[in-house]
């Protein structure tokens, strides 16, 4: 593993990437780091609607097909080069010990200065409280000494839980605004690589314009503060350690 910055997402399905931390993933990509997504399923059964009604001849890898076709494109449009799919299965998501490994060893090969999944709770989507639940749990297991002993154990990167659909329902409070104007367009093209869910597009356009809204305010507002279109909303897990307050 090299010295350049990276950084993991961890998505329930192949889609949530998108619209919960696209811009961040186009920012950093174009800072420099390499940002690593990793769909722990296509979002196949309960995702896919609009794929579903299109008649009786659609199947389930029919679906993951145009799913998987839909999530690379979107990372491309983000810049993101490293894009895997898990195939756990949805609705519901479901992992086994193997399959925690396997999510164990990308977090060790991308050795990620910081992760990114789901709220810690969602009662309209287990998949996702789940999968947050394996990124604190493999996170845990990738800083063991002794799993697999030899091998570059994990420090202690922050994770990041992106946005839910539903902010008054889950219980997330996001403490970390990021200004992703700048990559705004990136983030843009790849909702609309999303065909599948195109009625989220306009929906998740709005947030980015809110929580633009919200880091003017908490900048400094008309006092000075910074000038922002478009960011996106985090809250961090873990304690940050500084050398001062600022």
């Amino acid at each position: 593993m090299s010295d350049k910055k990276t950084a993991l997402v961890i998505s329930a399905h192949s889609a949530d990437f998108v619209w919960r931390c696209g811009g961040a993933i186009a920012l950093h990509q174009k800072k420099g780091y390499d940002v690593t997504i990793a769909c722990l399923s296509y979002g196949e059964r309960g995702e896919s609607a609009k794929l579903w009604k299109q008649g009786p001849d659609m199947t389930l890898e029919k679906v993951k097909a145009a799913r998987r076709k839909e999530a690379e494109a979107a990372a491309q449009a983000l810049n993101a080069h490293d894009i895997q799919f898990f195939d756990f299965g949805d609705y519901p998501l479901e992992v086994d010990t193997d399959g925690k490994y396997k999510i164990v060893d990308l977090i060790r090969k991308v050795q990620p200065n910081f992760m990114f999944s789901h709220s810690k709770y969602d009662p309209y989507n287990t998949d996702h409280m789940y999968a947050t639940q394996l990124a604190i749990e493999c996170r845990m297991i990738a800083q063991a000494w002794g799993h697999n002993p030899g091998e570059k154990v994990l420090g202690a990167p922050q994770l990041y839980l992106f946005e839910p659909h539903q902010t008054e329902q889950m219980e997330w409070k996001p403490n970390v605004f990021l200004d992703i104007s700048e990559v705004w367009e990136n983030k843009w093209a790849a909702i609309q690589a999303m065909q599948g869910q195109e009625h989220l597009w306009h929906f998740y356009e709005n947030v980015g314009e809110n929580r633009g809204n919200h880091f003017r305010r908490n900048s400094g507002g008309q006092a000075g503060g910074k000038n922002c279109q478009y960011a996106e909303g985090f809250q961090a897990v873990y304690p940050r350690t500084v050398e001062e307050l600022d």
